[in-house]
């Protein structure tokens, strides 16, 4: 009776009991199973970023060639709008020389009608002037926008001296 007193035995006891408990219950099995459960989760994970992974590869890849090609196009559309200004700036340049030209030649007439010759002359030269002018800003300025900013200016001076 003396082995009840003693507390080793009790935790032998209870140490027996909850084994032998757990082994009933089949504790072992199901952390067994638990732990196999999360591999496999784990598992399953890997595999979803592994799949993620090469979409994204993928879709990098995608998104690289279509960088390239609107690279290419984005070329062609500079060399297109390059050829259409060299175009647009010729057929500027000749519509304000024709221009320009008649209208010197209406302001030479009225001067030639209503003033002196030494007006006449003094006038003539700054349409020459004008023209020179215009020529060298259209020259180096392409753009629409100044060439029409341009020819508006040389109208108003042309009409400012005619009258």
């Amino acid at each position: 009776m003396e082995a009840f007193y003693d507390p080793v035995n009790w935790v032998a006891i209870a140490s027996v009991l909850f084994v032998g408990l757990a082994v009933y219950l089949k504790v072992p099995g199901m952390v067994g199973a638990a732990l196999d459960n999360r591999a496999r989760e784990i598992a399953n994970e890997l595999d979803g970023a592994r799949k993620l992974r090469e979409e994204a590869q993928a879709l990098l890849a995608s998104y690289q060639r279509r960088t390239a090609h609107a690279g290419k196009e984005v070329e062609e559309i500079v060399e297109m709008a390059r050829a259409e200004a060299a175009q647009l700036s010729r057929e500027i340049q000749a519509s304000l020389k024709a221009q320009t030209e008649r209208r010197g030649k209406l302001a030479e007439e009225k001067i030639a009608q209503a003033e002196a010759q030494a007006i006449l002359e003094v006038r003539a030269a700054a349409v020459d002037a004008a023209v020179g002018a215009a020529r060298t800003l259209i020259k180096d300025m392409l753009s629409p926008e100044k060439a029409r900013e341009l020819i508006n200016q040389n109208v108003s001076e042309l009409r400012g001296k005619l009258h």
